[in-house]
């Protein structure tokens, strides 16, 4: 499979009609047990005694369309661990999907507003989560335009064990895996890079850093490759969540 060669200086794909697919997460929850929390988009599934608490995001950049399509496939096969509780945001930037952009309607990068919350979405997301338990396991549903092929960051700073391996053995399957030596200027090794960073030196945080800092001990950050057809990519998210959730 070969990249389409549209992304040029930035993402040049198709972009979706947000609202048509938060209608369809709508309909796809309803009469299943999924509660909603105020005004903010967020979904949660308890379960009585859960063995693990699970955290899904994605939808903050307005030009990473297979991110809320991947959503709305999980939700609607509804094949999610009997024994978890459920934590999901299904769009955190429906005013930069619209313009087709990484940002908000206001220009800010969201993925990078969880330290300062200049940004009204992430102030109230991060009001969101304040009222949420720690969670075991996160995963961030994200696509990168300039990849050579599916690739993930792992945050696991106390060594759990990993499902970076499963997830990526996972994805070759539909789609290819970005095997460079360095992406996004990280190390990377078939696919994996797991940063060595201090996160409260870092002057800008992304979603996965404040989760990671107050929520969790293990997250993922799946990048599905923006020059791919819209259908792998997808594909890609789907299989990586799958993965994850369905590892004991």
């Amino acid at each position: 499979m070969r990249r389409l060669g549209k992304n040029v200086g930035g993402y040049r794909g198709e972009g979706i009609d947000i609202q048509s697919v938060l209608q369809k997460i709508d309909r796809a929850i309803a009469g299943k047990n999924w509660v909603r929390d105020g005004d903010f988009p967020g979904l949660r599934r308890p379960t009585p005694s859960p063995r693990n608490r699970l955290y899904l995001s994605t939808g903050i950049h307005g030009d990473e369309p297979a991110g809320p399509l991947a959503m709305l496939q999980l939700l609607e096969e509804d094949r999610w661990p009997g024994d978890a509780a459920l934590w999901i945001c299904p769009c955190l930037n429906p005013t930069g999907f619209p313009l087709n952009q990484r940002e908000n309607a206001q220009g800010i990068d969201q993925n990078r507003d969880y330290r300062h919350l200049s940004s009204a979405e992430v102030r109230a997301h991060v009001a969101w989560l304040e009222r949420q338990p720690p969670f075991d396991l996160v995963l961030c549903l994200h696509e990168d335009w300039e990849s050579q092929g599916f690739y993930l960051y792992e945050l696991n700073p106390d060594s759990r064990p990993s499902l970076a391996e499963k997830i990526i053995q996972a994805v070759a399957k539909v789609c290819p895996i970005d095997l460079s030596p360095m992406i996004e200027g990280r190390e990377a090794r078939n696919g994996i890079i797991r940063p060595q960073i201090t996160l409260a030196d870092r002057p800008q945080w992304p979603e996965a850093f404040y989760l990671s800092m107050h929520k969790t001990r293990l997250s993922y950050t799946l990048e599905a490759p923006s020059d791919f057809p819209l259908p792998t990519r997808v594909a890609a998210l789907v299989s990586a969540a799958r993965a994850a959730l369905d590892s004991p």
